[in-house]
């Protein structure tokens, strides 16, 4: 991916809570679109291995959500967290991780993370097929900004982070929203 292409249009499968349905569990289906999430918006979307995974739960989601103030006021509407994992496992984690701010996508079968390109085997740690980390603005559907780890191949031995970290994504924002200076 790169700065200027719109993201394919995707449907996500997603569970949604509604005190209609009663019971314990009180959760339905609710199909999602790209256009959905991302249509007239200005959102960041960053995506992960997997969902409980260490990098992940104790620096890149929680940096996102401590953060979300900031990145409203530098004009982001929403912030997405997305990863190849069912909208059971995703829901639950943001549950335990007390997510207020970002909400999170299930990528469960892999489709937008194939589709975008990001689709690496994990078999090196038990995961099967899941996201490489990367992190994007986009607007209105279409990337503005990419930020990608380096590194990204089949079963890679380390799970590098920094260039899709909250604090990249923050001085990106910065830069973008200072004036130009005339010439």
């Amino acid at each position: 991916m790169k700065p200027g292409i719109r993201l394919p249009e995707v449907t996500f499968h997603t569970r949604v809570r509604d005190e209609a349905v009663g019971g314990p569990n009180p959760f339905r289906w609710e199909d999602k679109t790209t256009a959905d999430y991302f249509s007239g918006k200005r959102v960041i979307l960053f995506s992960l291995p997997g969902a409980f995974t260490p990098t992940c739960s104790t620096y890149q989601l929680p940096g996102f959500e401590d953060n979300f103030a900031k990145f409203q006021d530098l004009g982001v509407d929403e912030i997405y967290c997305m990863s190849v994992n069912d909208s059971f496992v995703m829901n639950k984690w943001a549950q335990m991780q007390e997510i207020k701010n970002v909400k999170v996508i299930p990528d469960g079968s892999g489709e937008f993370t194939r589709k975008i390109g990001m689709l690496v085997a994990k078999e090196n740690l038990g995961f099967g097929m899941r996201s490489w980390r990367y992190a994007a603005v986009v607007k209105d559907g279409v990337v503005e900004a990419w930020f990608e780890e380096p590194g990204r191949c089949d079963n890679f031995g380390e799970d590098p982070y920094g260039e899709s970290s909250p604090e990249t994504l923050l001085a990106y924002l910065e830069n973008a929203s200072k004036p130009v200076a005339a010439e």
